[in-house]
């Protein structure tokens, strides 16, 4: 199957439950994540309420998955990293192509498998579709006894599920939801391509804004699931998607993808009745896509069942547009009135009511000889003003010549600042340390923390093990947040390395508490080595300081790439 160049990402969606990382440390002995059971998929936790005709094939005997391990290759160019799900008797995996250098994602399972053939099937046609807004398939193969999928791996979009974990979306953002997938779906039912999967872990939005849909065809074709109705699954199941990004809740009685269910024995109500301030117009679309007979009858709007519907529903309502930005207004300007008696200040009483209006005399009439007279008394004042000008210029430049002095002018306000010594440095106390990755699962060795800033380089706090040296291109990077106790001068934090050269940014925080994510803090300085001076423009006020590692080096102990802070030490 032809090659696609794009590089992109697809893990398995059982990912309701928590974000995937690169961490190697975080597999089990077999080198795979934790194993799911079929009762325990995420997907599944809603106990196939995604619609009334969304059905699941009931149980097969199906053979064990693939015993796969990292660094095995498919084909001799696809490479194994990580194994992100093993359910059911296949498995997902994060993959590099070495023969054009990209991340891909890999779903494996045996060639007697009973969905083998489906799953090849499901991804041959999703290939063919070529939509950009679906993640890609790359390459559908059965060799060796295995059958395995290979898909794109976007390492710069993040999960639906996630963007939720924040709260709502704003209603911008759900119309922009909505109106990509429905579009992309009725795109994709028109080549005669259903997903029966599409949850909040199987939606992507791209860095740039843009929303991807993974799995189609496949994730449904994987998990043996079939629909009389697929048309309407889909439709309901974008509706679904819609109603948790405006109330941040799932609108059927069962909790699931981190999202609280409806109260029990209430029904499915609109979002604006769940949710104080949302858009009117998406509410009643989401009822119209959830095909909801009460609530759509109520509101006189015909329910959509087909994701063709939906999509030209939404082109029919007016468009929402993004919030305006806040700009803070001017001071408003005061014109001044200047009268006298009153010092620049502005009477309070118009002038025409303080002053009576008196009406000027003529002008006399002047004769000829006192125009005459006039220029010439004004003649004989310019000169003489030029004469004692130019005299006294000239007694002032003999008398410096005499001196040999420059005459001066002193600020003494000015100069007591530009002489003004600045403060002598000092270190400055760490009274505590946390270590920091929120762009993972949170922990990165927190029991070895003290061993970062305790003043003997021969200890040290590690990372994590990683397969690339930039975290496997899934986060930006990991740290320490160090406590000063209260916000103090800081100019400089020396930081020593082991292992290798690496690279780090200083950020800081003058906020009392630490920022939940990176961007949060401001960034100082920056710096590569083994020593690390890392020095600010200028002395800034802080009370937490994060030491930001952005690029490890490699460990030959055991393969991976580690960061290893030996010691940090701050100066005011």
């Amino acid at each position: 199957m032809a090659e696609r160049s794009t590089a992109a990402v697809d893990v398995a969606d059982n990912s309701g439950d928590k974000p995937l990382t690169a961490k190697a440390d975080e597999a089990t002995a077999d080198g795979t994540a934790q194993a799911h059971t079929k009762g325990a998929d995420p997907d599944d936790a809603n106990g196939g309420q995604a619609g009334p005709d969304n059905g699941q094939a009931g149980p097969d005997a199906v053979p064990p998955a693939p015993d796969l391990h990292s660094g095995h290759k498919l084909a001799k160019r696809y490479r194994l990293e990580e194994c992100v799900t093993r359910l059911d008797g296949f498995s997902s995996w994060r993959a590099v192509d070495e023969k054009l250098r990209r991340a891909v994602g890999v779903h494996l399972l045996p060639a007697d498998h009973p969905r083998a053939r489906s799953v090849l099937a499901a991804a041959r046609s999703s290939a063919l579709l070529g939509d950009p807004r679906f993640v890609q398939v790359l390459d559908a193969v059965e060799e060796d006894d295995l059958v395995y999928v290979v898909h794109e791996w976007l390492p710069d979009a993040t999960e639906l599920t996630a963007l939720l974990a924040a709260g709502p979306l704003e209603a911008h953002d759900a119309y922009q939801l909505v109106s990509q997938i429905s579009q992309a779906m009725a795109a994709a039912h028109r080549e005669g391509l259903s997903h029966l999967r599409l949850t909040p872990g199987a939606v992507l939005r791209s860095s740039t804004g843009q929303y991807r849909i993974r799995g189609l065809a496949v994730n449904a074709a994987l998990r043996g699931v079939t629909a009389e109705r697929p048309s309407r699954t889909d439709t309901e199941a974008v509706g679904a998607l819609l109603y948790a990004a405006l109330t941040r809740r799932w609108p059927y009685e069962n909790d699931a993808y981190g999202l609280s269910g409806l109260p029990k024995d209430l029904g499915l109500i609109p979002p604006d009745q769940v949710r104080a301030g949302v858009h009117r117009g998406l509410s009643e679309l989401a009822m119209r896509a959830l095909a909801n007979d009460g609530a759509t009858a109520s509101r006189q709007e015909q329910p959509c069942t087909t994701p063709d519907e939906l999509a030209k529903a939404v082109a029919a309502m007016p468009r929402v547009l993004p919030p305006e930005p806040a700009f803070t207004a001017p001071p408003e300007y005061q014109r001044t009135t200047y009268q006298q008696g009153t010092f620049g200040r502005p009477s309070a009483v118009p002038a025409a009511a303080t002053q009576p209006i008196v009406q000027a005399p003529p002008p006399p009439l002047q004769s000829r000889t006192g125009k005459v007279l006039k220029w010439a008394v004004s003649a004989l004042l310019i000169a003489a003003l030029g004469l004692g000008s130019w005299q006294l210029a000239e007694t002032v430049l003999d008398r410096s010549n005499d001196t040999n002095e420059p005459t001066t002018t002193q600020n003494t306000e000015n100069d007591s600042d530009d002489n003004k010594e600045p403060e002598p440095s000092k270190p400055v106390s760490i009274i505590g340390a946390k270590d920091y990755d929120p762009l993972g699962n949170g922990v990165e060795k927190p029991d070895s923390l003290k061993n970062a800033y305790d003043g003997d380089t021969g200890s040290y706090w590690p990372t994590d093990g990683y397969y690339t040296a930039d975290f496997g291109k899934l986060k930006e990077g990991v740290g320490v947040v160090l406590d000063l106790g209260e916000v103090q001068r800081v100019s400089k934090v020396d930081v020593s390395f082991l292992g290798g050269e690496t690279s780090v940014e200083l950020r800081t925080t003058d906020s009392s508490s630490i920022p939940q994510m990176p961007g949060g803090f401001t960034t100082v300085a920056r710096g590569t080595g083994t020593k690390v001076s890392l020095t600010a423009d200028k002395p800034v006020q802080a009370r937490y300081l994060l030491v930001w590692l952005t690029k490890l080096p490699y460990s030959s102990d055991d393969g991976k790439y580690r960061g290893k802070v030996a010691d940090i030490k701050v100066t005011s």
